[in-house]
């Protein structure tokens, strides 16, 4: 093989290599034309054309001198010998001038009109680990054309072009699901993550999101279970200029104290035992995004030290090795605790503290927001609608006004959990399924310490707490607790998971609360 050819091979390698990282900007169509110039340059050829196979098909991607209507065109390759040939070949195939097997082009070349007279032919297969790609084809005026092109220069413009090829097919496939994948994702988050609600604590809350976002500021996130403190964070990062960048979340309940540092920062292989891989941890994932800190008020004293560390230079060290490493992420916490409070009780360190809440936001209980119930209703039932595939579902005036009067002790959860049970009750009694009316008489009555709240019951708590005069809030509220968490235990045969379902609270979160209100927690109860 002379110095010209292998310098027109190099060309063409150096050419479609540069064409590849267009796919994130275009779809394989672009490439295709770059390959059918890039062959040209070594084939000379009437008509070029570069097709897709796929199931049997063969359609064309990118050609020249053939009409414009070729593109439109669908091959079933079994039904066209000549592209039947060149597909089950791994070598290329050259045909005689005087071939007799029907040509696909026949009418389509822009140098004749109708049936091809007698002309040269010849392509080759684009396969990859025995799948067929796709194929190019050759077609010249002049018989004998490609009878003097070499086969071993063919061949290796065969398996050069099909190795870039394969890999413009690879990206261009995976730049598909990512757009697919980010369109669903800005769909289900425009949907999951909506804040709704016109009140005037939800207005202050969104401007105070709008003001802080754009910061780089540490945001605490307060309020009751079920409020929407991760919807706040989540809104927080979408506005702000990591919105490109990753969205993590910690659950810090759920770490266990021996493995929270490894969730947090990772750790190298062989690091402690269990430890058969290397692992990215929480702050690694989360570079050049948000790391959401959830609960970050069940994080262990011995954990938040390690945490602030973290926080203060912006440097984490993966278990196991000596070597630091830098991170870029930003800092948002949420917690349904009081950590002032905690603070002074000696729970949580005050310099953490101090360092988390930059910028404090309190997001507002449902009861305080009353105006807005009847928004967020409408927002989850048309989700309960598309859920349920019925055409409507609409809530009635009764069971509104008794949405109204309810007290939400567990917030805009808690409503959402109700509308759900209420309408998948309404459409199992109802035959027609087109409209349905969720009404009271179709819902599950929500239960509050043992009673109907729907129904406007007394709320008698079960685990009734004698009160004095003399009682402060705070020994009143773990009284409660205490005896609320020992009569459910009781209920539960004391099942934890059960207990913490009933409660809806994490159980990692119920076994500690327990634990500090005195409950033993393996064989009897105080």
């Amino acid at each position: 093989m002379d110095q010209r050819t292998l310098s027109h091979l190099l060309g063409i390698s150096t050419e479609l290599a540069q064409q590849l990282p267009r796919l994130n900007e275009g779809d394989l169509s672009v490439f295709s034309h770059a390959l059918v110039r890039a062959v040209q340059g070594v084939v000379t050829a009437d008509a070029v054309a570069v097709l897709r196979c796929e199931q049997g098909v063969a359609f064309p991607l990118a050609c020249s001198g053939l009409a414009p209507e070729a593109t439109g065109r669908r091959f079933v390759i079994n039904d066209h010998p000549r592209l039947a040939a060149i597909a089950s070949a791994t070598q290329p195939q050259v045909f005689a001038a005087g071939c007799d097997l029907p040509d696909p082009y026949d009418g389509l070349l822009l140098a004749t009109t109708g049936v091809l007279p007698v002309h040269a032919c010849m392509g080759f297969s684009l396969y990859q680990d025995e799948q067929l790609l796709g194929m190019i084809t050759f077609d010249s005026l002049t018989p004998n054309a490609f009878e003097g092109v070499a086969l071993p220069m063919l061949a290796m413009l065969q398996s050069l072009v099909a190795a870039h090829f394969a890999t413009a097919l690879n990206l261009a496939t995976l730049s598909e699901r990512a757009r697919h994948g980010m369109a669903m994702l800005r769909e289900i988050s425009h949907q999951r993550f909506t804040m709704v609600g016109e009140s005037e604590v939800m207005q202050r809350l969104k401007q105070d999101i709008d003001l802080v976002a754009n910061s780089e500021l540490s945001v605490l996130i307060q309020g009751e279970t079920g409020t929407g403190k991760e919807l706040v964070a989540r809104r927080i990062h979408e506005h702000s200029s990591r919105c490109q960048g990753p969205f993590v979340q910690v659950n810090c309940a759920s770490l266990s104290e021996n493995l929270a540092e490894s969730e947090f920062f990772g750790h190298r292989k062989g690091a402690f035992t269990g430890a058969d891989r290397h692992r990215e941890g929480k702050f690694l994932v989360a570079h050049g995004g948000t790391l959401f800190l959830d609960e970050i008020g069940e994080l262990p004293l011995s954990m938040q030290s390690k945490l602030l560390r973290a926080l203060q230079s912006g440097e984490i060290q993966p278990v196991g090795t000596d070597k630091p490493q830098y991170v870029d992420v930003r800092i948002v916490a949420a917690t349904n605790r009081d950590l002032r409070q905690e603070v002074e009780e000696g729970r949580f360190r005050a310099d953490l503290y101090h360092r988390l809440s930059v910028y404090p936001l309190q997001v507002p209980p449902l009861r305080s927001r009353a105006q807005d119930i009847e928004p967020l209703a409408g927002f989850f039932i048309e989700q309960l609608r598309k859920k349920l595939g019925v055409r409507q579902l609409v809530l009635s005036a009764r069971f509104l006004k008794q949405l109204r009067e309810h007290d939400w002790p567990g917030n805009v959860r808690e409503l959402e959990h109700v509308l759900s049970r209420a309408a998948l009750k309404a459409k199992h009694l109802t035959r027609e399924e087109a409209i349905v009316e969720v009404d009271v008489t179709h819902s599950v009555q929500w239960r509050e310490n043992g009673t109907d709240v729907l129904a406007g019951g007394q709320n008698k708590d079960v685990a009734s707490v004698q009160l004095s005069s003399a009682q402060t809030l705070k020994a009143a509220t773990e009284a409660f607790q205490k005896n609320l968490i020992k009569a459910r235990l009781q209920a539960n045969a004391l099942n934890w998971a059960a207990t913490a379902r009933e409660l809806s609270v994490d159980r990692t979160n119920l076994v500690r609360l327990a634990k500090r209100l005195g409950i033993e927690t393996v064989k009897k109860l105080n």
